[in-house]
């Protein structure tokens, strides 16, 4: 099996990061690692990431931060909510830049020709489902789904 680019990249920086003596970083490639390890091994059989779905696991990571950040802010632990802010900030640094407002609404209008292309009339929000998928597909994990949802439900509604 092939490594993929950015699992390799990772690996490397944890052992800078492991050599520099840099905790933080360590401890946060870490645990990236093992969430995408446990990825490949999930399911029926084993298999190797491509970076796409590499970069939906670190969004993934990057959201529970986040969720988890507010959480310790909410109980008055801020210290713990720094450092789980820091490490969704070494998260962000492998993940593609996120898609503006107006670069969604682009693939928003894409995701609808395609559906109507495809169907044959302009979807309803009915088929809110098939367009965001679409979408999703051509956003390549640089946007929130619920970002995506939101600009589809406009455009259709």
């Amino acid at each position: 099996m092939t490594e993929t680019g950015l699992k390799e990249r990772l690996r490397e920086d944890l052992t800078a990061a492991m050599k520099a003596r840099d905790a933080l970083t360590t401890a946060t490639l870490r645990l990236a690692l093992t969430a995408i390890t446990n990825a490949e091994v999930a399911g029926t059989s084993a298999k190797e990431l491509s970076d796409a779905e590499i970069v939906a696991v670190l969004n993934k990571e990057l959201r529970k931060r986040g969720e988890a950040a507010e959480a310790f802010e909410h109980a008055g632990r801020a210290e713990q909510a720094a450092k789980e802010r820091a490490e969704a900030d070494v998260l962000s640094g492998y993940l593609p830049a996120p898609l503006t407002d107006d670069q969604i609404a682009g693939l928003v209008r894409k995701g609808i020709d395609s559906v109507t292309t495809a169907t044959g009339s302009v979807p309803t929000m009915r088929q809110m489902g098939l367009v965001v998928k679409e979408v999703q597909a051509r956003a390549a994990g640089r946007a929130d789904g619920s970002r995506i949802a939101a600009a589809v439900k406009a455009a259709l509604g």
